[in-house]
């Protein structure tokens, strides 16, 4: 717990964003529906579990700009995010927003920390605080 296990980069153009990392390192991307305004960076292979193959390496994403989210946002794995997020709370940092879950992988949530930073939460969907 409390790995980095996941990166998400802002784009007004996503198209565009997914040309320049692409071009530049390589990436691959899974494009979701439109609705969605997101796309799976794959910066590196995985197992059918989808953990990369290469220790230390993670996987991330491009999303639409929006008010709330403007700078890159690192996602931390927690047991309990729940847990996670009023422990946040209580040393000054606050709930973005709260648990959500993505099916049959776990769930996600973020937080601003007490400089302003937001950053992600994920927990597995087989850690046993998943309810």
């Amino acid at each position: 717990m409390g790995k980095v296990v996941h990166f998400e980069v802002p784009a007004d153009d996503e198209g565009r964003a997914r040309d320049f990392y692409s071009g530049v390192f390589g990436w691959d991307f899974q494009v979701l529906p439109p609705e969605m305004e997101y796309s799976l960076a794959m910066t590196t292979p995985m197992n059918e579990q989808g953990v990369p193959l290469e220790p230390g390496s993670i996987n991330g994403g491009i999303f639409r700009r929006g008010d709330a989210l403007k700078a890159p946002v690192l996602t931390i794995d927690v047991e309990d995010i729940d847990a996670a997020l009023e422990q946040i709370g209580r040393l000054g940092g606050e709930t973005v927003r709260g648990r959500m879950e993505v099916p049959g992988s776990g769930w996600n949530a973020s937080f601003r920390d007490t400089e302003g930073n937001v950053m992600g939460l994920w927990q597995n969907a087989n850690t046993s605080a998943a309810t």
